[in-house]
């Protein structure tokens, strides 16, 4: 079966691939979460809660850090099995699996009202849906359409999980204002079985056959090269596919610093009882808006420049605006703060969309749940910088400046890795 044009289908699962990442997506908005749990005060550690959130207790930095922390790492993690079961089982599997897993982690976190009860319900639970969930999102859309817009449609997807925040931020105050901590847990672990359940289950794959079109091509114009898929095991016996995941972490670690600590960050800056510093929430949906607009635009431009091309642009921009950032918090000026954080969360946001595709490019599309899964791994690692940003902040009096100089190290490391690697080859047979 051969396509002229790309059928209606392709795009019915793109955008329900884009909502299952849309309530995926939480963990960008934890920094909200975060200001609610870790009072301004220190000797305030350990202490309850009172009103709405009793039956809790305030979180130091790195406590509070750690279920984000774990919930990410779990989440790359998953994304493995979660790989292995879409390339098997098909996307509907797991993206209704990883809702329902999501779902319950949240709803655990909000009853147990505990540290433990963050880490294991969000934390572990919602790290298991949601590399479950992803794994499935992205290579179902992928399969429908020609390499040659696999940038867009991978940007398109995965900038579902990044905008989650924008809506998730100003939803997540409200309810922990209006019904505690608990409240808020219990409400979007509801919303979310229901919708990544309907969005999941429209995840369906092409039919036997299909060959999806390619765009015109002059007469003259060279032939492309053939697709060839390595197997999981091939790979892993590549030097680029251990490039790809220091690549990962050096790009995706600078954008979680950010992301787990957006609220505060805001909160430090702008001045008390001001308009940003009681609406904290807003720097983290200004950022879930920035990421899911860098996914789309790194994502287009990657098809146009070069996947890595576009990876270098990114890293070198945000790794000015990282070892810029200390300045910027000490002159408490909260305009060049939302800029240079805008920048930080559009490389990061690119960085999710130029990944899949590389991987996709360099070790072909029918393995890619799985291929992709294990390049994620470096996303996964990549939460050790927040958790450590966390206790360099509890020893050093709520301070970040340190945290942000490794972090644009490591980004600049990255980029200049980045320069040096290219396809594999030559390409092993084809293995299931």
């Amino acid at each position: 079966m051969s396509s002229v044009a790309v059928p209606g289908r392709a795009w019915v699962v793109t955008a329900a691939g884009t909502v299952v990442n849309l309530c995926l997506g939480i963990l960008y908005a934890w920094s909200v979460w975060k200001k609610a749990l870790v009072p301004k005060d220190p000797a305030l550690y350990g202490s309850p809660m009172a009103g709405l959130n009793e039956g809790w207790t305030y979180l130091s930095n790195a406590e509070a850090t750690l279920a984000y922390s774990i919930c990410g790492f779990t989440f790359a993690l998953c994304m493995i099995p979660g790989g292995r079961l879409q390339d098997r089982y098909g996307a509907k599997v797991g993206a209704v699996s990883g809702g329902l897993f999501l779902a319950a982690g949240c709803v655990v976190a909000g009853l147990m009202k505990s540290f433990t009860g963050l880490v294991v319900g969000f934390g572990l639970l919602g790290g298991i849906g949601m590399g479950l969930g992803y794994a499935a999102a992205t290579p179902a859309a992928v399969r429908w359409f020609h390499s040659s817009r696999r940038g867009l449609i991978v940007g398109l997807v995965v900038a579902g999980y990044g905008a989650a925040a924008i809506y998730i931020s100003p939803l997540a105050e409200f309810l922990i204002g209006e019904y505690g901590l608990t409240g808020s847990f219990v409400g979007l672990g509801a919303l979310f079985a229901v919708v990544v359940v309907a969005a999941g289950l429209m995840l369906s794959p092409p039919p036997a056959g299909y060959v999806a079109a390619a765009p015109p091509t002059a007469p003259d114009a060279p032939k492309p090269a053939a697709v060839v898929d390595w197997s999981a095991g091939a790979m892993l016996g590549t030097w680029q596919f251990y490039a790809l995941v220091f690549l990962f972490i050096g790009s995706a670690q600078s954008g979680l610093l950010v992301i787990g600590n957006a609220a505060p960050l805001l909160g430090k800056v702008a001045e008390p009882g001001s308009f940003f510093a009681v609406n904290a929430w807003l720097l983290a949906t200004f950022g879930g808006f920035v990421n899911a607009s860098g996914r789309v635009g790194t994502g287009r431009y990657s098809d146009r420049i070069g996947r890595l091309n576009a990876y270098a642009l990114n890293g070198t921009v945000s790794a000015a605006c990282l070892f810029a950032a200390p300045w910027v918090v000490a002159q408490k000026d909260v305009l060049v703060l939302f800029v240079i954080i805008g920048v930080m969360f559009w490389q990061y946001g690119g960085t999710l969309a130029v990944m899949p595709a590389i991987t996709a490019d360099y070790f072909g599309p029918k393995n890619l749940g799985l291929n992709y899964g294990l390049v994620f791994l470096g996303w996964g690692i990549a939460f050790f910088v927040p958790q450590a940003a966390a206790a360099i902040a509890d020893a050093y009096g709520g301070s970040l400046d340190p945290a942000f100089y490794l972090s644009g190290g490591l980004l600049v490391a990255a980029v200049l890795l980045s320069r040096v690697i290219r396809k594999p080859e030559p390409a092993p047979p084809a293995r299931a």
